[in-house]
Parts: C-alpha cells; structure tokens; sequence
C-alpha cells in the first residue's frame, strides 16, 4: 500500500511540473529556429514546413498554469518526504522506549 501511495505521489509530482516543461521546450525551440514567441500572441513560426506558432504559444502559455500547479506540487512533495520519513522515524522512537 505504502510503494502504490509512493509512486502514485511521485506520478502527481511529474503532472504538476509539466506547465513548466512546457514552458522550457517552447522557449528552446522557438530560440533554436529563431523564432518569435512571448505572450502577446501567437507567431509564426515555419520549421520544416509546419507552422509550429500555435503550439509554441499554448506551450508557452502554460507556464501561468503553474500558478496552480506549483504550489500543489510543492504540497505533494511534502506529503511524499513524510509518508517516506515518519514510518523509520516512528519506529526508531519506538524501539527507544
């Protein structure tokens, strides 16, 4: 019970950093193919024939997602050190006594 609560916490963790992949991909490869990209809206952005603008924008957008994110993610990184941490020190306590 204790690893599927581990790894679904760890699973949770990715989910929350993605706004900011998102963010660093797109500012990477609009930079790489001298492309436009900030928030004022979409550009085009011609590479190998596929207008990539849009997709840049939205990723880059999503970075304002991670106003919500971030904090959630922080949250469950604590929850993760405690459910990983209490139980040895609980059992250390114990066998003190």
């Amino acid at each position: 019970m204790r690893r599927t609560l581990v790894i679904l916490q760890v699973i949770l963790l990715l989910l929350c950093s993605l706004p900011v992949v998102g963010v660093v991909w797109s500012s990477w490869f609009a930079e790489r193919h001298g492309c436009t990209l900030n928030e004022a809206g979409v550009h085009p952005c011609i590479v190998n024939g596929h207008d990539w603008g849009p997709e840049l924008g939205a990723a880059f957008l999503s970075g304002w997602l991670g106003l919500i994110t971030l904090p959630l993610g922080a949250l469950l990184l604590v929850t993760l050190a405690l459910t990983l941490l209490l139980p040895p020190l609980i059992r250390r306590l114990r066998r003190l006594r």
